[in-house]
């Protein structure tokens, strides 16, 4: 399947299964509000599962695919910080209490594997197919970069959110919440809880989100397991990692420029690959080069809380 054997992509599937029943019944069986502490603890061990399952992939392909599962970890794990930003942005104008959030982001992330999975089957396949592609896809990461560099105020009208609109033709909606629920029964009628709403936006949004994310990886391998278990990993732990981040990302005044830097460099990677060869470890030294950049300039130069609510 794609150039991998299938036992492999039976085997990681049931990986996945796994991780995300502990997940469900270790960690959230009940649903409660995630503290910084037991968020920061999730995301050390969402990271530890990525960075031992790297390992396996060294002992079974050897250093290079390693080399390209790690550079496309990461790669997606920058790119889940500005899925963060829109996610937040969504709980916000929902109004969904805080210990109702995991709940949308578990299933949104079911959503987004079998999303991405699409995505990653098609992009491969028309790589294969069509070799012109590449330059669309290149095309796409730098058009994505550039809008990055001037990052606009988020819309928080869900109302308008064109998969809210759709919802809505099939499902009466309610502002009440139900415990867990997103959909409730009233006068023999199924009606839309604002969790629902919540999750239909969040997998809406992940629609965009894989535009960009897909090819990044594509631009560094055309391995397609190998695309879609660096995407599977860094969505597992972006849960995690929302809880851990939401209220810090604010401070990180260059996060938007070094994101689309970050796409740029990968785009122009995409379009000059038959032309100009960069090595592996090479790409993974400019990945962890601008986000650490990136994150250091933002602590040497924090701006002023304006700036920081201006990104939001």
């Amino acid at each position: 399947m794609l150039g991998t054997p299938v036992w492999i992509w039976v085997g990681f599937s049931v990986l996945l299964v796994f991780l995300l029943g502990v997940d469900l019944a270790l960690f959230h069986r009940r649903a409660h509000r995630v503290e910084l502490k037991e968020a920061l603890l999730e995301t050390a061990a969402w990271i530890g599962a990525a960075l031992a399952f790297n390992a396996c992939i060294y002992f079974w392909y050897g250093p290079a695919t390693a080399v390209e599962f790690l550079t496309g970890y990461l790669i997606e794990k920058a790119l889940s910080v500005d899925n963060i930003f829109v996610i937040l942005v969504i709980f916000q104008a929902f109004r969904i209490p805080a210990k109702l959030q995991h709940r949308v982001l578990y299933y949104g992330v079911l959503g987004a594997l079998v999303m991405r999975g699409i995505f990653v089957a098609a992009g491969v396949k028309l790589l294969d197919a069509f070799h012109p592609v590449l330059y669309v896809f290149g095309a796409i990461l730098l058009a994505a970069g550039i809008r990055m560099i001037f990052p606009q105020r988020r819309n928080s009208r869900m109302e308008t959110n064109w998969a809210v609109k759709i919802a809505g033709k099939f499902l009466p909606s309610s502002e009440d919440f139900h415990d867990e629920k997103f959909l409730v029964r009233r006068e023999g009628k199924w009606v839309a809880t604002p969790l629902f709403l919540a999750l239909v936006t969040v997998e809406a949004a992940d629609i965009f989100f894989a535009v960009d994310s897909v090819p990044a990886v594509l631009a560094i391998t055309r391995n397609a397991f190998i695309v879609f278990s660096s995407n599977a990993f860094a969505i597992l732990g972006m849960r995690a990692l929302y809880f851990a981040l939401a209220g810090l990302l604010p401070k990180f005044r260059f996060l938007h420029q070094g994101l689309a830097l970050l796409l740029i460099v990968v785009g122009v990677k995409m379009i000059l690959n038959q032309w100009v060869e960069i090595p592996d470890m090479a790409s993974l030294g400019i990945v962890a080069g601008v986000l650490g950049a990136t994150v250091g300039a933002s602590m040497i130069w924090p701006g002023k809380r304006g700036q920081a609510k201006a990104a939001e």
